[in-house]
């Protein structure tokens, strides 16, 4: 059984001017001790698919409309706030993407630290604050046992991401989830957070759910990639598979507009033409329709099947239909097989 499992997930928000359908049927699925990197452009939909299957979008404006989420087999949809809690915290824990407006900035991140132990496992007093010294020694914060009695402006942004991780694995969750947990990080300080978070992994066997726009992130981290454009999975498979072997437009145009360090190489760099698509209506067909050079009549008015690619690789593109192979551009598709049969 998968820890995690989000089946035909559909969340919407009610503003002011209309209904935004954020994430529109995505299914994903996670194994205990692996790392699903969750990859796209900002407002693709990536932070709210994660945090509505965890029960943490505001309710209203925001809703999940139609789909399944379990963890351990157990449904999390329609949970209420206190059967969540009890999840949150002890089986799950989150690094949200700003420590600095995450964390309480009148409260000691010691005291922030031994909340989760003092709600899920019952410490306090010395034996919470001995806790709080021991994750932060964890996560590599030097004077552990006077930086516990610190405020959180008295920390770099790479300290308060450590003191972020210290508190999401307080518990020792099953499953831990780090979104854009190296934003704004200098490069040093981004590959000591990554060690970290392998080292942790290793040690605690969790399962991660990476969120991220950062390709070079992937690519150290991840074992299994979803792409994700317009609220909807475009491909998904091994992270060799999305790196080596990328079966949608939009994959490689994310590859294209990402640096290589290479030696030798000095290809320009292509940055994808155009904007997403407006969510208050997205389009029937594609989503990548109008910015993707190789479209076809048939992406604008119909929208592609997930298509199995290879084993475990599979792609939302129409190119993948064997009537669509004659137009199959040279830089996709390595070692795939034209599909003309039933999707996944």
């Amino acid at each position: 059984m998968s820890l995690l499992q989000i089946r035909d997930l559909h969340v919407e928000f009610s503003t002011y001017g209309g209904v935004v359908k954020a994430v529109r049927g995505v299914t994903l699925s996670l194994e205990r001790g692996r790392t699903l990197a969750v990859v796209g452009e900002s407002g693709c939909g990536k932070s709210v698919t994660v945090q509505a299957a965890m029960g943490l979008i505001p309710m209203p404006p925001g809703r999940v409309t139609r789909g399944s989420v379990l963890f351990e087999g157990n449904e999390l949809v329609g949970r209420s706030t206190a059967e969540l809690n009890r999840i949150r915290g002890k089986d799950v824990g989150m690094i949200f993407q700003d420590p600095m407006t995450s964390l309480n900035p009148t409260m000691k991140v010691g005291k922030q630290i031994t909340e989760a132990l003092r709600f899920h496992e019952g410490l306090s007093g010395a034996a919470a604050r001995a806790r709080a010294v021991d994750l932060l020694d964890r996560v590599r914060i030097p004077e552990a046992r006077t930086r516990v009695d610190h405020y959180p402006f008295q920390f770099s942004g790479g300290m308060r991401q450590r003191v972020m991780i210290a508190m999401a694995i307080a518990c020792s969750p099953k499953l831990l989830v780090a979104d854009e947990p190296t934003t704004a990080l200098d490069v040093t300080v981004q590959a000591q957070i990554l060690d970290l978070l392998r080292d942790l992994q290793r040690e605690h066997g969790m399962a991660i759910v990476l969120i991220t726009h950062d390709l070079g992130v992937v690519a150290q981290m991840a074992d299994e990639v979803a792409v994700m454009y317009a609220g909807q999975i475009v491909e998904q498979g091994s992270v060799d598979d999305v790196f080596y072997r990328p079966a949608h437009p939009y994959t490689l145009g994310l590859k294209q507009a990402m640096p290589s360090d290479a030696e030798g190489t000095r290809a320009r760099l292509e940055p994808i033409e155009g904007s997403p698509p407006d969510l208050f209506a997205p389009p029937p067909g594609c989503p990548y329709f109008e910015r993707c050079p190789w479209a076809m009549k048939v992406c604008g008015p119909d929208l592609p099947p997930l298509w199995p690619v290879q084993a475990g690789h599979a792609a939302r593109c129409w190119l993948h239909h064997e009537a669509a192979a004659a137009r199959r551009p040279a830089r996709l598709f390595q070692g795939a097989e034209m599909r003309g049969g039933t999707p996944a």
